[in-house]
């Protein structure tokens, strides 16, 4: 008699967030005898990228705070939950972790499992803070088994109390699906530099910098454009170059937007599709991601995997990825004077940047190489549905 297969239901409000977080090790747990099931905000090119191998259920949801969706999706996720008889949830994303943790409890789904990718509300203040936390709070309860992005965001955690010690755990040493070494190494980087770097009127000797991610305030843009105007005062052939799309629900100043616009020096490339990130990144001569919170950083590990030089900021998850500055160059979050000064560093110092690439890119295929990560996340389940 063949035995049942493990039903389990991975969730996210938006389908980009399944698709750079989610997806990889979903499809390695179908590999491995699962039976998947995906819910998000989907569109049809969603579903038919995935669907060989889950199963795909639309649902809409916002990314902001709603009151309307937390009944309306929370409702709607009960019925599936009934429906499907799912015997493992595994979300992320503040608002749809929330609806999966509550309808989960309410549909009496055993095995519901929180993937913390960061925090929010760190870097909120007054009654936004307390809404966030609370939210924070709810789907921690409502869960039965947590995984942090890292050890310093895990004992965050529990020193604010959102949950009890027991219930929280790190898979490996932090992170989600990991970077795909062997396509970063598929890449033909030296073409992909010349190409791209004329494409975006990059001269071919100019010294790059480069940020891939949402531009918004909480990643640190608007410390990140203003440290770059400080070094292009000084250096003539030097270049900002900023990978991702504008994130209108956390906007940077409309200062620096406007810098990052008008600037012959800023190139801001708008969205790119995931298959094109890593030939991007070979236009950087240094990757800087000066973001006030994160999970781990994965950015900063698909960086390491194409042997960039990192910068990033002292925080936990960042500063976790690149050893507390072993592997990477370390700066004070939202301190201008400091990111102007190590951006500025780095560039005249060609032999520390080869260190960092060498030590990045070996630590990378240590610890953040996509089939160990994906292991990690396998095995780490199937301990949960085993009960230990």
């Amino acid at each position: 008699m063949e035995e049942k297969k493990i039903k389990i239901c991975a969730l996210t409000t938006i389908s980009k967030t399944m698709d750079w977080f989610i997806v990889d090790s979903m499809r390695n747990l179908a590999k491995n005898g699962y039976d998947v099931t995906l819910i998000c905000n989907m569109d049809e090119a969603f579903i038919k990228g995935n669907s060989d191998f889950a199963k795909c259920i639309p649902l809409e949801m916002s990314r902001g705070a709603s009151v309307k969706d937390l009944f309306k999706s929370t409702k709607a996720l009960k019925q599936i939950f009934k429906r499907e008889k799912f015997d493992v949830l595994y979300y992320t994303s503040p608002n749809a972790s929330m609806y999966a943790a509550l309808a989960g409890k309410k549909a009496k789904i055993k095995t519901r499992v929180y993937s913390q990718c960061g925090l929010r509300y760190v870097s909120f203040s007054g009654i936004k803070r307390f809404i966030f936390k609370t939210v924070e709070k709810i789907t921690c309860s409502n869960s039965t088994h947590i995984r942090a992005q890292s050890p310093m965001n895990m004992q965050f955690a529990i020193d604010e109390k959102l949950c009890k010690k027991d219930k929280i755990s790190v898979v490996g040493i932090g992170g989600t699906t990991g970077v795909d070494l062997k396509a970063c190494d598929a890449i033909e980087a030296k073409k992909a530099r010349e190409e791209l770097r004329d494409k975006y009127g990059i001269p071919q000797d100019a010294f790059v910098y480069g940020y891939v991610g949402r531009i918004n305030k909480d990643k640190g843009i608007n410390e990140l454009i203003e440290a770059f105007a400080k070094i292009e005062d000084d250096q003539k052939n030097v270049y900002l170059m900023l990978v991702g799309m504008k994130d209108d629900g956390n906007p940077i100043t409309d200062e620096n937007m406007a810098k990052a616009e008008e600037d012959a020096r800023i190139v801001l490339t708008g969205n790119v599709p995931k298959e094109e990130v890593y030939r991007h990144m070979s236009v950087f001569d240094v990757l800087v991601h000066p973001t006030y919170r994160e999970g781990f950083g994965k950015v900063l590990q698909e960086g390491m995997g194409m042997r960039l030089p990192i910068i990033t900021t002292n925080v936990p998850g960042p500063s976790e990825v690149v050893g507390q500055g072993e592997y990477g160059i370390l700066v004070e979050a939202k301190n201008v004077e400091d990111l102007a000064a190590k951006m500025s560093q780095i560039s005249f110092d060609e032999e520390r940047r080869r260190e960092l690439s060498e030590k990045g890119r070996a630590r990378a295929e240590q610890y953040f190489d996509r089939p160990i990560m994906l292991n990690n996340i396998l095995e780490d389940m199937n301990l949960i549905v085993k009960g230990e």
